[in-house]
């Protein structure tokens, strides 16, 4: 289980940021997390990932406090920034190892779970290939066979579909029901309505840092579409 906790963060000299967020997700749970443009989205996740320190509140994933042992909540986790952050000297596979070491793969571990994934993403050309030299897409492909390759008990993306072709697309779609079904849980930030209404059973949308809808996706859909409920909590915007 994933338990954010009053969790609040401000920038210094600004009232930016989010506020007294809590939030309970499950094994097998998928989350959309949506919100305006400066809402607090990226805010949030980066907090709840470990990038950001914050002001208030706690985050614990299953029994692990995130402040008191940090090196083992961050062994569980999978995390998709919103802009790839890599190494531009690096080859692919260099990059995934240098990862997979990280979380302590084994080798055979690795090469099993990376043979499904490259082919999967189409990167089976590409792996050898600099960093430097792909596309955003193929940079966000990249991403998501490092968070991936070692099954980490919760996923959270930052707005992974941007950058991505149509089959990338489907993959991911897929791949985020498969491992919900398998026990993962799953946090995501879109501005994809159309896909978050299908495929998630919970849905938060943020609204000048704050919470203003936190509940199952059933519950919201039986008053309106996904589309009309976030125009309307931000029409003040």
């Amino acid at each position: 289980m994933l338990s954010v906790k009053n969790l609040s963060k401000t920038y210094k000299g600004s009232n930016k940021g989010v506020q007294n967020l809590s939030l309970e997700l499950h094994e097998g749970d998928i989350c959309a997390f949506i919100g305006a443009n400066g809402a607090g989205k990226t805010t949030t996740i980066k907090s709840i990932v470990g990038i950001h320190t914050f002001d208030e509140g706690e985050v614990k994933l299953y029994d692990t406090n995130l402040k008191d042992d940090p090196e083992h909540y961050k062994s569980m986790i999978g995390y998709s920034p919103d802009t790839p952050a890599l190494y531009n000297n690096m080859t692919g596979k260099a990059y995934i190892e240098l990862i997979a070491s990280l979380y302590k793969m084994e080798a055979d571990e690795l090469d099993e779970r990376l043979r499904y994934l490259l082919k999967e993403l189409k990167f089976e050309s590409a792996v050898h290939d600099l960093v430097s030299s792909y596309s955003h897409g193929m940079k966000q492909r990249l991403v998501l066979i490092a968070l991936l390759m070692h099954n980490p008990k919760l996923i959270i993306l930052d707005e992974p579909f941007v950058g991505l072709d149509p089959n990338a697309t489907d993959f991911l779609v897929n791949e985020m029901k498969s491992r919900a079904s398998e026990g993962a849980i799953i946090l995501y930030s879109t501005h994809v309505l159309e896909v978050a209404e299908k495929i998630c059973n919970k849905l938060v949308i943020l609204n000048n840092g704050e919470a203003v809808v936190n509940d199952s996706m059933e519950n919201v859909l039986k008053k309106a579409s996904l589309n009309e409920i976030f125009r309307d909590v931000t029409s003040n915007e």
